[in-house]
């Protein structure tokens, strides 16, 4: 459960100016579902994104995660509870590109260290093999497809077996056939029981989600009923 009370998070521009990307937002998600937030740039989706994550914190309210509240904690423990808790699929590409696939993948076991090397390399082969890239193990960034890349990022969040995948556009740069795949691999994903909270700007892929919400001037507005 991941619930949002009263949340706001402002920033000081200069000694005149404060503004509010994220203004009073209250918000309960349940496990296993998959809310999408829409919104236009500006509008206060991926500061939303970044709190969520304890990547910044809260000016005013509370964020709680499974009952850990995320702005009493220290960097130390924000860090951990990303590590074990939280998975992350970035709008741009987020590969390291002197890495191969396989390398890329079981990169976030290093901050976990739950797994020994080898076990961190089996888990990774075996999330490239369910993605449908167990071929492209040992190549580089490079030399995937846009849609390929997408989907390494996608096994790479799995990594730490998350509870919760947090996603930034993630189909941003993917034409329409790579952005149904993308989609229906995440949504597929989500049934086996992780929740996803994904921001985006593109419309149509509001049938994808459990529950959408419309993000403007910093406040949240349901535009689609759970089922």
């Amino acid at each position: 459960m991941i619930t949002f009370d009263k949340v706001t998070k402002e920033y000081k521009l200069d000694a005149q100016t404060t503004i509010a990307p994220v203004k009073e937002v209250s918000l309960k998600i349940s496990d296993g579902e998959f809310i999408i937030i829409i919104g236009r740039s500006g509008s206060g989706k991926t500061t939303l994104l970044n709190l969520t994550a304890g990547l910044v914190k809260p000016t005013s309210g509370r964020i709680m995660i499974d009952e850990l509240n995320l702005g009493a904690m220290g960097e130390k423990e924000s860090t951990a509870l990303r590590s074990q808790k939280l998975g992350f699929v970035f709008q741009f590409p987020s590969l390291l590109p002197s890495l191969t696939i396989l390398d890329n993948v079981a990169f976030p076991a290093v901050f976990n260290k739950q797994l020994t090397r080898a076990q961190a390399a089996q888990r990774a082969g075996e999330l490239l093999k369910t993605l449908g890239l167990g071929s492209k193990a040992d190549v580089f960034p490079r030399q995937l497809s846009a849609g390929e890349q997408k989907r390494a990022v996608i096994a790479r969040s799995m990594m730490n077996q998350p509870g919760v995948i947090l996603a930034d556009e993630p189909t941003s740069d993917l034409d329409e056939q790579t952005e149904q795949e993308v989609m229906d691999l995440m949504r597929g994903i989500n049934r086996s029981g992780v929740t996803f909270v994904m921001v985006t700007h593109a419309m149509q892929l509001v049938p994808f989600a459990s529950r959408a919400f419309k993000m403007e001037d910093g406040q949240l507005r349901q535009i689609k009923n759970g089922h």
